[in-house]
């Protein structure tokens, strides 16, 4: 049985090997990259059974992919290899101060290539969290907003947790689009992990405590308020806790670091522990990640993390 598994669009993402303005930059790094895969990997560096649905292009992109997925030890028995779709692209922007910004070139993605039919009940029955975003359904709407609601619905049907991050790309769509689609999946989820500001688009209100309050109108169980630098804030069962940062080392790159922390919060929800301490594990893992460049590069390995926490003993030599 998977602890978690997730469905999304994976993607070579070409990372500047220098800051500044992309048209300025000479070169780029291929790495890989997707918010959805973001999180398997994080979670099974944290040592979670994690599984992945998911098509790419018959291609050496797609190839490159597949093996450094199946290298991470993520399940890939619901990945394909399909002909006619190439392999998604993005071309990243990074600022001398961390910031950037995101490029995109993948339409005729190759999950374009998977529908309900494709889906296999008994990958979700074999799972406790199914991990959702507002990106795929984003990257084709006409098909992966019934797809995704599809297996949301198998998903439920055997008890599965739902956990939502809306990740909101609004170059991928449009504010009204985004809202129409993913406020269909909020009476569904059990465990919401949110920005401030995607938490404004969805419930129209920006103060954490009104943010709780919308959830608990859809049934949320847990709401979890990314605040970055600030911190997070928690909500379960009457519980309402605001986390400190944990202060990152040095801040190189930020993308990753809202996936990581959702790896981290998904961890302590699925190991029972109290909402303290899942959101201090969580800020932590957010806090590693933005100290190294690259979308997944930074997300930690569970002892690195107790290292952090000064809960396991570092031996150098």
């Amino acid at each position: 049985m998977n602890d978690i598994i997730t469905i999304g669009d994976a993607m070579i993402t070409f990372n500047p090997v220098s800051t500044g303005p992309m048209r300025y930059v000479p070169s780029f790094e291929r790495k890989v990259g997707g918010a959805e895969l973001n999180v398997a990997i994080g979670c099974a560096r944290l040592g979670l059974k994690t599984g992945w649905i998911s098509r790419l292009g018959n291609d050496e992109f797609g190839r490159y992919i597949y093996n450094f997925v199946r290298g991470e030890g993520i399940d890939v028995s619901q990945v394909e290899l399909v002909d006619g779709y190439p392999t998604s692209l993005n071309f990243k922007e990074i600022m001398e101060d961390g910031s950037g910004r995101t490029f995109y070139y993948r339409t005729n993605s190759p999950t374009t290539a998977l529908t309900v039919d494709t889906l296999d009940e008994a990958y979700f029955k074999n799972a406790k969290v199914f991990h959702i975003t507002g990106i795929f359904p984003a990257v084709d709407q006409a098909k992966n907003i019934e797809l995704v609601k599809y297996a949301i619905s198998l998903a439920k049907k055997h008890g599965v947790l739902i956990s939502f991050d809306p990740n909101i790309r609004l170059k991928l769509w449009s504010r009204e689009e985004a809202k129409a689609a993913l406020r269909e999946f909020l009476p569904h989820v059990d465990i919401l992990l949110t920005g401030v500001e995607e938490a404004e688009l969805l419930f129209g209100v920006s103060d954490p405590l009104e943010i709780i309050e919308k959830s608990k109108h859809y049934g949320i169980s847990y709401v979890a308020i990314k605040q970055g630098e600030k911190g997070s804030i928690g909500y379960h069962n009457g519980q309402y806790i605001e986390a400190p940062p944990v202060k990152a080392k040095k801040v190189v790159d930020t993308v990753g670091a809202g996936d990581g922390f959702d790896c981290g919060f998904i961890y302590g929800v699925l190991n029972q522990w109290s909402l303290v301490k899942t959101l201090h594990f969580a800020n932590t893992i957010g806090s590693m990640v933005v100290s190294v460049s690259g979308d997944n590069e930074g997300l930690p390995y569970l002892d690195e993390v107790l290292i952090h926490l000064g809960e396991k003993e570092f031996i150098e030599r």
